[in-house]
C-alpha cells in the first residue's frame, strides 16, 4: 500500500519563488547529508543564499561529501547544536538573514528560540504552519493548516491561522481561495466540539470580509470530492471544491499530510509563517525533494 512514486517539487511554488533571487537564509545546525543537499538544490534554483550554523568541520566535510563548494558562503563555527538556534535567531532579528531554515536540531528547540521576545519576531499573528501538497510537478495544490505548530487551537487561534493561510495563498496566486473548516461531520452537532467551532468560524469569517470563501464544517469527503458533496446534498461554494483544509487539530492536519505523503507519494512543502522570517522546519524524515519545496514556500512567504 505504500507508494514507491518519486517526490517531486512543484513548479508553482517554484515559479512563484524565482522571482525573489538569492534570499538570505540561516541554515540552522547544519553539516548532516539530507539537509545540506535541499540547501544546495535550493542554492542552484537561486532561491537563497545560505549562512551556515553549525560544526565549521562537519560543514566542510559534508559539501566535499556532495562535491560542493561551498567557499564563497559564510559558515558561523559553533559545535553545540543547542547554541545554533540563538544564533539564526539574532541574525534574523537584526535583518541579516529573511528565513530560518531548520537543519538537524529539535524542532521545539529551535521555535523556543525564535519565540523569545527579546528577538522581535513575532507579527500581528500567532504563528502557524502551513503544508503546501502536491503529487506531480504541475498538480494543483492542496494547502493544509496547521498540521505541525499549534497542537488544539481554540477559535482565537484558528482565525490567525485562517488569516495566514489566506495571505500565503493569495501568494501563490490564489486570489480568492476556498477553505474549508474541516470537522468529522457536515453537520453542527452539540457532540462534536470542532463542528461547533467550524460554525463559529464561518460567521466570523464572514463578519470580518475575509478575502476568501470560508464554510464550515465539512468533513474530508465532501471538501474535496464534489461527487461525495452532491450525494450528502451539500451545498456551498466551498463544498468538493475546497483549495486550503484548516483542521481542527494537530493530529488531524499532521495525519492527512502523513498520509499522502506515505499513499501518494506527495510532496510536502511545509512553513511556518505569521512572524517576521517564514521558518522551515522540515521532518528529519523528509526526502531532499520536500525540502527544497519548503525552502521555497517559505521564499514565497517573505514580505
Amino acid at each position: 500500500m505504500l507508494s514507491n512514486k518519486e517526490i517531486v517539487c512543484p513548479n508553482n511554488l517554484l515559479d512563484v519563488a524565482h522571482k525573489k533571487k538569492g534570499v538570505k537564509a540561516a541554515i540552522v545546525n547544519a553539516g548532516l547529508p539530507l539537509p545540506m543537499l535541499s540547501v544546495q538544490d535550493a542554492v542552484d534554483e537561486n532561491l537563497i543564499t545560505p549562512i551556515f550554523i553549525g560544526n565549521k568541520q562537519e560543514i566542510l566535510k559534508c559539501a566535499e561529501q556532495l562535491k560542493w563548494d561551498i567557499s564563497s558562503y559564510e559558515i558561523i563555527d559553533e559545535p553545540v547544536e543547542n547554541n545554533t538556534a540563538a544564533i539564526a535567531a539574532k541574525l534574523a532579528s537584526e535583518d541579516k538573514v529573511k528565513i530560518i531554515v531548520k537543519g538537524h536540531i529539535h524542532t521545539d528547540i529551535l521555535m523556543k528560540e525564535v519565540l523569545k521576545r527579546e528577538y522581535n519576531l513575532l507579527g500581528k499573528t500567532r504563528l502557524s504552519h502551513i503544508w503546501h501538497m502536491t503529487t506531480t510537478k504541475d498538480d494543483k495544490p492542496l494547502i493544509i493548516t496547521d498540521g505541525a505548530l499549534n497542537v488544539l487551537p481554540n477559535i482565537k487561534t484558528k482565525m490567525h491561522i485562517l488569516r495566514n493561510v489566506i495571505d500565503f495563498s493569495n501568494r501563490i496566486g490564489i486570489e480568492r481561495p476556498k477553505v474549508a473548516v474541516l470537522s468529522a461531520t457536515e453537520e453542527v452537532l452539540d457532540s462534536v466540539p470542532s463542528s461547533i467551532d467550524a460554525n463559529e468560524i464561518t460567521k466570523l469569517a464572514k463578519g470580518d470580509n475575509l478575502n476568501a470563501d470560508v464554510f464550515g464544517p465539512l468533513a474530508f469527503d465532501n471538501s474535496i470530492s464534489k461527487k461525495s458533496a452532491v450525494i450528502k446534498g451539500v451545498k456551498n461554494i466551498v463544498a468538493g471544491e475546497a483549495d486550503v483544509l484548516l483542521v481542527p487539530s494537530v493530529e488531524t492536519g499532521n495525519s492527512l499530510v502523513k498520509m499522502m505523503i506515505y499513499f501518494m507519494g506527495a510532496c510536502a512543502a511545509g512553513v511556518v509563517v505569521g512572524g517576521k522570517v517564514p521558518i522551515v522546519i522540515t521532518s528529519r524524515s523528509d526526502e531532499a525533494q520536500a525540502r527544497l519545496a519548503s525552502i521555497a514556500a517559505a521564499v514565497v512567504a517573505l514580505d
